[in-house]
């Protein structure tokens, strides 16, 4: 079942419950960059969200350099933001902590 989109009110609303989250200019899709002490630490958060990532069968747009990950969400089947963005995006940041 495709999760519904969440319109723009939604979407600002769950956006402000986030830290750092902010909606992607020019496309339906929230953002973030991600910094970490090191490759190490980024790649061993980035396999945790992929652990979650395959749970939820709900996946980021990512890239990584070195101490950095830069993270798109949006569920494309809905053509939008959606909860399970939202979910994953909460789930990236108690990752993080």
């Amino acid at each position: 079942m495709i999760p519904a989109k969440l319109d723009e009110a939604q979407c600002e609303a769950l956006l402000a419950t986030l830290q750092g989250w902010q909606v992607l200019p020019g496309r339906d899709a929230i953002a973030k960059q991600f910094r970490f002490a090191d490759f190490n630490a980024a790649f061993g958060w980035m396999a945790r969200v992929a652990l979650m990532a395959e749970k939820l069968d709900h996946h980021p747009e990512w890239f990584n350099v070195y101490s950095r990950v830069e993270v798109t969400l949006s569920t494309h089947d809905a053509g939008g933001v959606t909860e399970l963005d939202i979910q994953l995006a909460r789930f990236m940041d108690q990752a993080a902590a």
